[in-house]
């Protein structure tokens, strides 16, 4: 194993020696170079639409424009995919047919984005208004205009919702194909476009676009492009994704709010309460108390945990940048970390703080949990677990608000929440279309590209599997320090453009 994988590594470097070096690769870059303004315009005007999940009238509009930009660049058969439930949500499809091609690669990535709250971004920024600035702004870039003319510094950065999560992807996969198409280069692969609305929602009813539209979504492999390259700037392919799920838990006092000094030591305080059984949850080195937590997970491959092995260290790297000096879980690498099932507190609400403070004891405290898995987890499992744990701690769990008699018997309540989840997928490292990924990849850099099992984010493409049978693997090309699904994000233009070269590579594969 270690020799075949030592082998596969020097024949990789070897065949990007080649290959860069050919006409191809040079024709994609000098079709960017020269029509860098009209690209950068027009992902610039993609961003100005605004694009939060739910917002229906603003998604469609957004659809609107992915359509537009497909067919302009002669991509076929363009149409919106709709589930049976809604017509809010559609995904974006189109194709292309190579003659003579035998393999058929969807390309996906996802254009609705996570809710803003304005008055969190840095001065100078609008969620919706994109602004270029001269570097990132955490290291002293500064507001910059659009050149009309001169080239444009790939190292400036573009700033806005969905700037890099997800709609860097949808233009860098559509001018992937526009470069080919306008340098006279050809695919070698069949090709599906297909760019989803409502993945920040979670994705509830996506099974239903992909059985409706089976034959038409029929590949060999979906190439998923979301999030960021490895911390360590290096290009990486991505085998496998968490699952995701969240457990919404609210605890109850008085019935009305009550004055902390007429009433503290007596009444029940319930952001008290929440705090002591949100704490009960972990222990002192970050694991996860919850009985079974860790039941269900499937071990590691020989080949997935030779791989880690492979993956560049960057803890010291990411806790100088955080800010941070100790990891949550003890002894364990970032890269170790995210293969394991997670609990965060997205979110913990009762009074107010700073000059919204009062002396008040509040009649509830509720805080949002978010549940990350991995392969051999089941969502629902995964959440009948924290509510067991809950109720371990002495609660009685309900699923609304709880009744006055309910309040009088019951010491503890806590209205627990789930929502819709999903669970995690892996693809196998060793298939030979995956080795043709990673081939294509490589070519497109000098520097060894990173093989990881599992993503630490979540996307649902255990339904990919479950619908169409489907095999996956991502290829994401965002800045690892875009601050998706938060206040400033944003897209460095040197990932932007090394996206359109690495799905031109992808779509040129044999």
């Amino acid at each position: 194993m270690n020799k075949k994988i030592i082998f596969m590594s020097v024949a990789l470097c070897f065949t990007h020696f080649l290959w860069a070096q050919t006409p191809q690769l040079l024709k994609v870059r000098k079709h960017f170079e020269d029509n860098q303004h009209a690209i950068i315009n027009e992902f610039v005007s993609f961003l100005s639409i605004p694009n939060i999940a739910g917002d229906s009238p603003n998604i469609r509009k957004n659809a609107e424009f992915i359509m537009s930009a497909m067919s302009k660049r002669g991509i076929q058969n363009v149409q919106l995919l709709f589930p049976t439930s809604t017509k809010a949500v559609p995904a974006v499809y189109g194709e292309v047919i190579t003659p003579g091609a035998t393999q058929t690669i969807i390309f996906y990535a996802h254009y609705d984005g996570q809710p803003v709250i304005p008055a969190q971004w840095a001065k100078g920024l609008s969620p919706f208004t994109p602004v270029l600035t001269s570097e990132s702004l955490e290291k002293g870039g500064s507001i910059i205009n659009f050149p009309t003319t001169t080239p444009y510094d790939l190292q400036n950065r573009i700033y806005a919702r969905s700037a890099s999560d997800d709609k860097a992807g949808v233009m860098a996969i559509i001018n992937a194909y526009d470069a080919l198409v306008k340098s006279g280069l050809k695919p070698n692969v069949n090709i599906k476009f297909f760019f989803e609305g409502e993945e920040e929602r979670g994705s509830d009813f996506l099974h239903e676009i992909l059985q409706n539209y089976s034959s038409l979504l029929k590949s060999d492999l979906w190439i998923i492009c979301d999030g960021p390259v490895h911390q360590s700037g290096l290009k990486q392919v991505v085998f496998g994704v968490r699952g995701d799920a969240h457990v919404d838990i609210t605890v109850y006092g008085s019935k009305r709010p009550l004055h902390s000094g007429h009433y503290g030591n007596w009444a029940p305080s319930p952001p008290m309460m929440l705090a002591k059984l949100l704490a009960s949850m972990k222990d002192e080195n970050g694991k996860v108390t919850i009985k079974g937590f860790y039941d269900d997970v499937i071990p590691l491959t020989e080949a997935e945990k030779k791989a880690l092995t492979l993956v560049p260290p960057v803890d010291v790297q990411m806790k100088k940048e955080l800010g941070f000096p100790e990891q949550e879980m003890k002894g364990m690498s970032l890269a170790e970390a995210i293969n394991l099932p997670s609990l965060n507190i997205n979110g913990f609400q009762s009074g107010g703080v700073g000059k919204n403070a009062s002396n008040v004891i509040t009649i509830s405290a509720t805080a949002v949990l978010d549940l990350r898995l991995v392969a051999g987890n089941d969502y629902q499992k995964q959440q009948q677990k924290v509510i067991e744990h809950i109720k371990a701690q002495g609660y009685y769990v309900i699923d609304r608000e709880p009744t006055d008699e309910e309040r009088s018997r019951y010491a503890k309540i806590a209205k627990v929440t789930l929502s819709s989840g999903y669970n995690a997928q892996k693809t196998q490292m060793d298939l030979p279309i995956a080795q043709k990924v990673i081939a294509a990849v490589q070519s497109t850099t000098n520097e060894q590209v990173v093989l990881i099992p599992t993503a630490g984010g979540s996307l649902p493409l255990y339904v990919f599997e479950k619908y169409l049978n489907a095999k996956t693997i991502s290829v994401p090309i965002a800045n690892h320090d875009n601050n998706q699904h938060a206040e400033n994000e944003n897209i460095r233009l040197l990932n932007f453009r090394n996206g359109i070269e690495t799905f031109a590579a992808l779509m040129m594969m044999k």
